[in-house]
């Protein structure tokens, strides 16, 4: 899609690897310059040659989103050389996928300060710079985990459901004040991204999305459509995040029983963990070995590129509007006859 309008700055957190990679590469695409945050320096590179092959400007810049004065001195280099940030999108995590009981309390104090408190710190540094102009857009990366906790996940899920209330309020608040400045969230659903190769693992078998899986340019284009759509308050991606967020507000309890029973499985696959299998916990996991793993994990053969469900959400009232046509023309024919 050709933009019309001049391009904008915009920062993503975690751009090298996964969602935050393809959500890059997919602003640098209509023509935006992008600043590249993440710790690692192969994948940084990577995401600043996919942005500069768009004829965009990239810069890259390692820092730690839990580290609030290495992100306030990232934001400053942003906009002395690339100029005013404009969109700013939080991706950045790590996890832990292990059962609560097997994760130490040191292991689970930095899934929250990347997970969570880095989000926390992202908005803070973009807010310092968005509202003495009154303009900017915050978009939060989310997951249908931020309403629904899932086994083997209970630091992720813990850091979703907080950015979910964080986002409510500080939104609310920008509402209060007639705040130009808009925040807006995007729950995913399963991705095929490279986290499941990296993220410290304490299970048997090789973790695994639990399908259906999506492509993560899936994931991008709705990031971007949500930026530049920032009064809705969340979007919803695939049809999995759409029944789960509603069987759970409809029967929590059920689900509450059918993933004891079927969440363990789901996120393995049959194959062992790869001994030697890189974490990314501490330390960026293409540090030492300079590897650059990109946007795709390695759930391509099984990964949907599309969701027609992406529309839908982006378009509820026109979808409402079509059904409720759909009904009256019902109704008109059934009276007449």
């Amino acid at each position: 899609m050709t933009r019309q309008h001049s391009p904008r700055v915009v920062v993503v957190t975690g751009a090298s690897g996964g969602i935050g990679r393809a959500t890059a590469r997919a602003f640098a695409e209509r023509g935006d310059d992008v600043a590249l945050l993440a710790r690692g320096a192969a994948g940084l590179h990577g995401a600043a040659e996919d942005v500069t092959r768009c004829g965009r400007r990239a810069l890259p810049i390692e820092v730690d989103v839990a580290d609030q004065q290495a992100l306030e001195d990232a934001a400053d280099r942003i906009e002395a050389e690339l100029g005013p940030i404009e969109v700013w999108v939080n991706v950045a995590f790590t996890s832990v996928f292990a059962r609560f009981v097997d994760i130490e309390p040191e292991e689970y104090d930095r899934v929250t300060a990347v997970s969570y408190t880095g989000y926390v710190n992202g908005t803070r540094t973009a807010l310092k710079r968005m509202l003495p102009r009154d303009r900017g857009t915050i978009v939060q990366v989310g997951s249908a985990l931020a309403y629904r906790g899932i086994p083997l996940q209970s630091a992720y899920c813990g850091a979703k459901h907080a950015i979910q209330g964080f986002n409510e309020a500080v939104r609310t608040e920008l509402l209060h004040e007639h705040s130009g400045v808009r925040t807006t969230m995007v729950q995913m659903p399963a991705v095929n991204t490279p986290q499941f190769n990296w993220v410290l693992s304490k299970l048997p078998h090789q973790a695994q999305p639990v399908p259906p899986i999506y492509q993560p340019e899936v994931a991008a284009r709705a990031v971007v459509y949500a930026a530049d759509h920032p009064r809705r308050r969340e979007y919803w991606v695939g049809a999995t995040t759409a029944a789960t967020l509603i069987a759970n507000a409809l029967a929590p309890g059920l689900l509450d029983r059918y993933l004891a029973r079927t969440g363990f499985a789901s996120q393995q696959t049959k194959e062992p963990k790869p001994a030697g299998q890189p974490a990314n916990l501490w330390q960026p996991a293409d540090g030492a070995a300079g590897h650059d793993y990109g946007a795709h994990g390695a759930f391509d053969d099984r990964s949907h590129a599309s969701s027609p469900q992406v529309w839908a959400s982006q378009h509820h009232g026109l979808l409402g509007a079509v059904v409720a046509l759909g009904a009256s023309a019902a109704l008109v024919r059934r009276v007449r006859r």
